[in-house]
């Protein structure tokens, strides 16, 4: 590919976002690597920059300006082009070509094909589910469906990604069995509600029968299941937990508020006491199970009677894992002619609260492991300790058992450890 400088292109990739925008910044690395293009770890080596943005409340948003103003600023050292694609551009693709007219190209979260071709290269059918890992590469994300048909008030992912389009199961078996040759032995399943999965197929809920199917994949050691929605939670699900012991005793189920009144105006499609007794079942069917959770506050109409509502919800609740957002009003969506009534300082000062709350939960948690002993799954190398996970933790995300540097144990590997110290989210442990 020419640059008006004379060079060979080089390309330099920076993805924003969740897991899902991962998934799809490796699938354009595949494509790079298939057509012999140069990529690059640093933007001052590279002649062409590409941002993967994310759009999905105010700050993320913020963090994608502020992310192509300042590799836009790098056009003055020598960058020759600016390319912008995923879930921002794919809502403001406008905007950004008129206030930006430092960008040379916007594409949407469906435009990979046309991104390749930007970049000097040809769209490769046959690499369709290949993608470039990136590190630590022991652990790897499995998207097995895109978009949503949920009506949630406050989100605008359905406006960017579409309706909900479930992947075939043996494609995604196929995929798995691929990551585990090249040496990933976590898959983490990811989709904006996985539990949807399948219905658009077959008109049932296949979640359960594709976990069956990961299971059976030969070095997949783990199987972490993200993104689960609880209205008409499917229940063979929990079946699944208790069946196939490569499955961590981990569910990630965001319950966004427990309100009823907050609950209806955000269309989540169902009231706080099917909730409560929702993760009631989850627990008694899979004893030991972690619930990840994460919460809006801020929301329009939570008044300070629902936001206690919400607080003793936590409390009585005791999630093991939880994080909160502030609510952020999203043009498009059902919420947003609510306006934003609640001031952000009262916003930051409720969700402070919720933390502080969750901080006396988590660390009455990890106190209770000492003396206990673990397998973790090693991550990598930081300052003086080795940094890993249980079960019960999402790479990223989650609480880290802190090990020492060193016992000769190299990143990716499993070993078991006794917890040793505590902090309120997370462990110390030494090798047994």
């Amino acid at each position: 590919m020419g640059m008006k400088n004379g060079r060979k292109g080089r390309i330099y990739l920076t993805t924003l976002g969740c897991a899902k925008n991962l998934v799809d910044s490796e699938s354009l690395l595949a494509q790079l690597r298939g057509n012999h293009l140069e990529v690059v770890e640093s933007p001052g080596r590279a002649d062409v920059a590409v941002v993967n943005t994310c759009g999905f409340i105010e700050a993320a948003k913020q963090e994608s300006i502020a992310t192509i103003l300042q590799l836009a600023r790098m056009k003055e050292k020598g960058l020759d082009r600016l390319v912008v694609m995923g879930c921002f551009s794919e809502r403001y693709r406008c905007e950004i070509l008129k206030e930006l007219p430092e960008v040379d190209a916007v594409f949407g979260v469906h435009d990979l094909p046309a991104v390749v071709r930007e970049l000097g290269g040809e769209y490769r059918h046959e690499l369709l589910g290949e993608r470039e890992l990136t590190p630590p590469g022991h652990y790897a994300y499995l998207k097995i469906s895109e978009g949503c048909d949920n009506p949630c008030s406050f989100c605008a992912i359905p406006l960017i990604r579409g309706r909900h389009v479930s992947r075939p199961v043996d494609e995604l078996v196929r995929e798995a069995k691929g990551l585990a040759s090249r040496g990933v032995k976590e898959l983490v399943v990811i989709g904006q509600d996985t539990t949807y999965y399948g219905l658009d197929l077959s008109g049932s809920r296949l979640l359960s029968g594709l976990l069956y199917g990961l299971a059976e994949v030969e070095g997949i050691e783990l199987i972490r299941l993200m993104y689960t929605y609880p209205a008409k939670f499917p229940g063979d699900v929990l079946k699944a937990f208790r069946e196939i012991p490569k499955v961590c005793r981990y569910i990630d189920m965001p319950v966004q508020h427990a309100s009823d009144t907050v609950l209806r105006s955000m269309r989540r499609g169902i009231s706080s006491r099917v909730m409560r007794n929702l993760v009631e079942e989850i627990r008694s069917i899979v004893p030991g199970i972690a619930i990840r959770t994460t919460l809006i506050v801020g929301y329009p109409g939570e008044g300070e009677k629902e936001f206690e509502e919400l607080a003793e919800f936590v409390r009585q609740m005791r999630f093991e894992r939880l994080g909160v957002f502030t609510y952020s009003p999203e043009e498009g969506t059902a919420a947003f002619d609510l306006g934003d009534p609640v001031p952000q300082d009262e916003k930051e000062r409720r969700l402070d609260r919720i933390m502080e709350i969750q901080r006396g939960i988590a660390g009455e948690i990890s106190a209770a492991a000492v003396g206990s002993t673990l397998r973790v799954l090693v991550d990598h190398e930081e300052d003086e300790h080795l940094v890993a996970r249980t079960e019960w933790d999402a790479p990223e995300i989650d609480n880290d058992v802190l090990l020492p540097r060193d016992v000769g144990v190299k990143p990716g590997g499993f070993v078991n450890v006794r917890v040793v110290d505590a902090e309120d989210f997370d462990l110390y442990g030494e090798i047994v």
